[in-house]
């Protein structure tokens, strides 16, 4: 197993996420807990120490199961990371209420790290807002022990980040963001990196197969890796892409059976970051992947002449995020903080806006498409 420095400790490269644990019957809530435990046994046993839930994982069982499941180890032999669940603004009154229950339901005295969960545009106020009392709250926990390293995971944009940064920015010990070399460009992933890398901050990686999407490529694509590395699996080129970004401490893989437990650890025996030759192939298989996207450029020609004024790039960009994952929660968590008069349903086609695109996009058929696929 490969291991990184953080501060005094060393956490496994490879660390197991418990969003995707294996369930009964196809039901989130019903997590099959014999073989959860089985995986953590086997994480344990080869090497993996660093362990990632969330309150609402698995319909709040996630951290139940895991809590049961890491019982039986020494303490100090696994690091626990959870979340506070900022991702629903009801829950911003009841930090304490919610800090003291999740300790219950891991079953431990302290979290080794503990996160603002999902910072993104719908969120940024509520968690800015001192009324909560949200950081201070936890900041005190992390003085008292009961939180050993505070950071937070953002899906939202650069500028979201930028704007957490730059208040909370001195107290942040790591980042988590979704990272792989398809976001690099799509989510502008890389510019992200760039603005951890300037605070000093490391980065925890969460989606790096993006959910399954890189485990498995066209054959003609799989065929230009093979070329490259003949003994190197699909799977294996977003964990390789990830050892090569700097910053990159822990890469969370959401496991949800033994079979990809044992290939990804297979994997993380050894730290082969790619070559610039290997990287450029990567990124133009991803540059493919992306080739029905819109093809945007951000020049906001379109806005100008919106009768609307609506932030038609940013909306573009959403809508082609939510194609391409085939739905999700992104855009329409994203648009949670946009006013109605400015979504996507604002749109009255009157393509004034086509009229002064460079690239020639049909704005006015993508924004009614997108309300069909948000279900509005």
């Amino acid at each position: 197993m490969i291991y990184r420095d953080f501060q005094e400790l060393k956490l496994s490269m490879l660390g197991m996420g418990a969003m995707r644990l294996p369930v009964i019957d196809g039901d989130d809530a019903k997590i099959d807990e014999d073989a959860a435990k089985e995986m953590v046994a086997c994480a344990m046993k080869q090497g993996i120490n660093y362990y990632d839930t969330a309150w609402g994982y698995h319909g709040g069982n996630s951290e139940l199961v895991m809590g049961k499941a890491l019982s039986g180890y020494p303490r100090e032999s696994f690091y626990l990371a959870t979340k506070f669940p900022g991702y629903d603004l009801s829950n911003m009154p009841k930090v304490k209420e919610i800090f003291e229950k999740q300790l219950e339901k891991c079953q431990v005295e302290y979290f080794d790290f503990y996160l603002f969960h999902n910072v993104c545009e719908m969120n940024i106020d509520a968690y800015l807002d001192e009324q909560y009392g949200i950081f201070d709250y936890l900041m005190e926990q992390k003085k008292n022990g009961r939180i050993k390293h505070f950071g937070f995971s953002a899906h939202g944009s650069y500028d979201v980040m930028k704007r957490f940064l730059d208040a909370y920015g001195d107290s942040m010990e790591f980042c988590q963001i979704q990272l792989n070399y398809l976001d690099w460009s799509f989510q502008d992933a890389k510019a992200k990196v760039e603005l951890l890398n300037s605070y000093h901050i490391p980065i925890w990686v969460m989606e790096p197969l993006r959910g399954g999407r890189l485990a498995h490529l066209p054959e003609a694509d799989a065929q230009k890796l093979q070329a490259l590395r003949p003994e190197e699996k699909v799977p294996a080129w977003a964990f390789r892409f990830l050892q090569t970004v700097p910053g990159v401490t822990v890469i969370l893989s959401g496991m949800s059976d033994g079979k990809q437990l044992q290939e990804n650890i297979q994997t993380f025996e050894t730290d082969k970051p790619l070559e610039q030759a290997e990287m450029d192939t990567l990124l133009s298989i991803a540059d493919g992947m992306l080739s029905d996207s819109l093809p945007c450029t951000a020049c906001r020609y379109c806005t100008s002449h919106c009768p609307k004024g609506l932030d038609i790039p940013s909306l573009i960009e959403l809508y082609n995020e939510h194609s391409f994952t085939g739905g999700g929660f992104l855009a329409p968590m994203a648009l949670m903080a946009v006013p109605k008069e400015k979504q996507p349903s604002a749109c009255v086609g009157c393509r004034s806006c086509e009229a002064v695109c460079p690239q020639q996009i049909k704005i006015s058929e993508a924004m009614a498409d997108f309300c069909v696929k948000l279900g509005g």
